[in-house]
């Protein structure tokens, strides 16, 4: 079978399997120290352990921390193939409220604005991202403005399992060993912390985690999370002078010591940047969390070193002890892990040309459990996933768009 065709009950199997996951709460949180991080993962969990098992897949598990993984047998006669292994997080990121997710479904899109939502009138519109304008004429998925969708990474989760089922369906497609898993917490750099290579047996994998259609990803960011802690001193505002040490005053003072110009949203392509994820303060006490980002080693290093730095010049200005931080690494930039194994990539690029996709290889301005994985012995590019304007309440994700990356999946699993 030389082409993968869709009919409309794929179709329809791809759509009904990412509403459903993106129903189920499963929000991550970066102050737990559980994997998963959050009990309500478990929901999502179970429900995708429990389809791999029902559409047929062997040697199913889900282990105590709620890694997930399954395998599609070979129906090759003599299988001299390496395993190849397909990955996605069904944790949804904390930055936006993940909670009662209505999905709406919005067919032969018209290029017009889409009133999400009558009673706040949340609009998505093509006047403020242009890049709807792509996807005149597809089915999109959208939220109702009031949470974010979570296709990052449920439409990752869905198009592998779909396209596992998809295989053991249609058995004229011949391929090797095929391996899927499904990790916690990836949204709060957890992902593959826990994460069995060794079980998961792949020589190689791709993670089904990236953007629009054609994104082939092999370098990203280093990064880190960083926790600074500013002690105050509260006392009654009547009778302060001379003692109170406003604690929320210095938090606010001590985001002002980093550079105004290296935050996300006045850095692009290879630019690092320090981004203020939250702030949480009173009188008493303040906690400010960051993470640090940079594609190059050295100059993440030294971001690390500078962090520290500012807080000790801050220590120096208040007093000892009125700052504290905490600098914990999330993920290195995988891309030394891929020399002398480019063809990994190339099968990708290949698997994306047969579906008619030119490949757009480009580094992510973020990270994956791929990252994470490439370091552990399991090299493991980014393939898009197709949602776009991730962590909020304006994503969305055209359905055409999902089966473009489930028919990438199939092109690189079969012989």
């Amino acid at each position: 079978m030389s082409t993968i065709e869709f009919n409309q009950v794929w179709k329809e199997k791809l759509l009904n399997r990412f509403l459903n996951y993106v129903k189920i709460y499963s929000t991550s949180d970066a102050e737990s120290e559980t994997t998963p991080s959050t009990e309500r993962q478990w929901d999502i969990a179970k429900y995708i352990t429990e389809e791999l098992k029902t559409i047929g897949l062997e040697e199913v598990s889900i282990d105590d921390n709620g890694y997930i993984m399954g395998y599609v047998p070979s129906n090759l006669e003599n299988d001299d193939k390496p395993t190849i292994g397909f990955i996605s997080h069904y944790d949804t990121s904390p930055d936006f409220s993940g909670e009662n997710v209505n999905p709406q479904v919005w067919e032969n899109y018209d290029g017009s604005d889409l009133l999400l939502n009558q009673t706040t009138g949340f609009k998505l519109s093509p006047s403020k991202f242009e890049s709807l304008k792509k996807y005149i004429g597809q089915t999109l998925i959208t939220t109702d403005g009031t949470t974010l969708l979570g296709a990052d990474d449920k439409a990752g989760c869905a198009e592998i399992v779909t396209a596992a089922e998809y295989l053991i369906a249609h058995p004229e497609i011949k391929h090797g060993r095929i391996a899927v898993g499904f990790t916690p917490d990836e949204e709060i750099g957890r992902g593959a912390h826990k994460f069995d290579v060794a079980k998961f047996g792949a020589e190689f994998a791709y993670t089904m985690d990236g953007g629009e259609v054609g994104e082939l990803e092999y370098e990203n960011f280093n990064a880190a999370g960083a926790v600074v802690k500013i002690h105050g001193l509260s006392v009654h505002p009547g009778y302060a002078y001379g003692k109170m040490i406003n604690a929320a005053l210095l938090a606010s003072e001590f985001a002002q010591t980093l550079p105004a110009n290296e935050t996300p949203a006045t850095t692009k392509g290879f630019d690092g940047f320090y981004h203020l994820m939250d702030l949480n303060a009173d009188i008493s006490e303040a906690k400010l969390q960051y993470i640090i980002r940079d594609h190059d080693a050295d100059k993440f290093e030294a971001r690390k070193k500078f962090m520290e730095e500012k807080v000790a010049e801050f220590n120096q200005k208040h007093g000892e002890g009125t700052a504290e931080v905490e600098i914990k690494e999330q993920y290195r930039n995988m891309k030394q892990q891929f020399e002398g194994k480019m063809h990994i990539i190339d099968l990708a690029a290949a698997a994306m040309k047969e579906a008619g996709i030119e490949p757009k290889i480009k580094a992510i301005r973020g990270g994956t459990d791929g990252a994470q994985l490439s370091y552990m012995g399991l090299p493991c590019p980014n393939i898009f996933a197709g949602g776009i304007n991730f962590h909020g309440p304006y994503e969305y994700v055209a359905l055409e768009s999902m089966q473009k990356a489930m028919e990438v999946i199939l092109n690189i699993a079969k012989v």
